[in-house]
């Protein structure tokens, strides 16, 4: 669990910001991330796996948002997360 090293703050563009797609974006990565590593131990949670695969949709609809919106925020946002695009 090395990689849960997300921490949200970094994305937010404001104090007290919950609601921008950077921040979501990054909560939603975290989430996953632990998710998963809860997946590799209790490989028969199918309901966690619903929940998992409702979150990357979710995050997946926040960035195409963010990539239409703000291309530089996009690019912060899967450098600083590691994610792939």
């Amino acid at each position: 669990m090395s990689e849960n090293t997300i921490n949200p703050q970094d994305y937010r563009l404001h104090e007290g910001d919950t609601g921008s797609a950077d921040y979501q974006v990054a909560v939603l990565t975290k989430r996953i991330i632990e998710l998963t590593e809860h997946l590799k131990i209790h490989k028969k949670d199918f309901a966690s796996r619903r929940g998992l695969l409702s979150m990357v949709a979710n995050r997946r609809k926040l960035l195409d948002y963010l990539k239409k919106q703000s291309p530089e925020r996009y690019q912060k946002c899967l450098t600083g997360l590691g994610l792939r695009r």
